[in-house]
């Protein structure tokens, strides 16, 4: 996409720089994982949990993302919250995103900060789609070894 519409790709460029300036990395990383989680993207999965070790996430943090409604107490409620609103806004669905959702989130973040948990979310959407739409796989190689 990046060659063939630089300026819909710049678009989303903007969207990821602002997420990443005003998302706290460890949920950057895991609402990420999360949403690619939930829409099938091991392309973005593995670029996340790869992300996140580089940042040093530990591996069970990032493991306990895809599948946090049991993670225990490898995730704090904070944590929790980010990752229920994660679900929410990225299966929509005519329910939406629930007020009980929102509140728990509510309960830790401001609007400002909400707002923009809510553009990170939509923005790994939209990378999840691009990524889908255009078969990109995980990359092996000597820069991405599998061990």
């Amino acid at each position: 996409m990046g060659r063939t519409n630089k300026l819909g790709y710049a678009a989303v460029i903007g969207m990821e720089t602002y997420s990443r300036t005003h998302v706290d990395k460890r949920l950057y990383e895991l609402l990420k994982i999360r949403a690619s989680v939930i829409n099938g993207c091991t392309f973005c999965v593995d670029m996340h949990i790869t992300d996140g070790l580089k940042a040093g996430i530990p591996q069970r943090v990032l493991t306990a993302a895809t599948a946090w409604e049991h993670a225990g107490e490898l995730l704090t409620d904070r944590e929790r919250a980010v990752l229920a609103l994660t679900d929410a806004v990225t299966r929509l669905g005519e329910n939406a995103v629930s007020d009980e959702v929102w509140e728990r989130a509510a309960a830790f973040f401001d609007e400002g900060e909400l707002g923009a948990l809510v553009l990170a979310i939509a923005t790994i959407n939209v990378w999840n789609r691009i990524a889908i739409s255009t078969r990109m796989t995980p990359p092996v190689d000597a820069s991405h070894p599998i061990a």
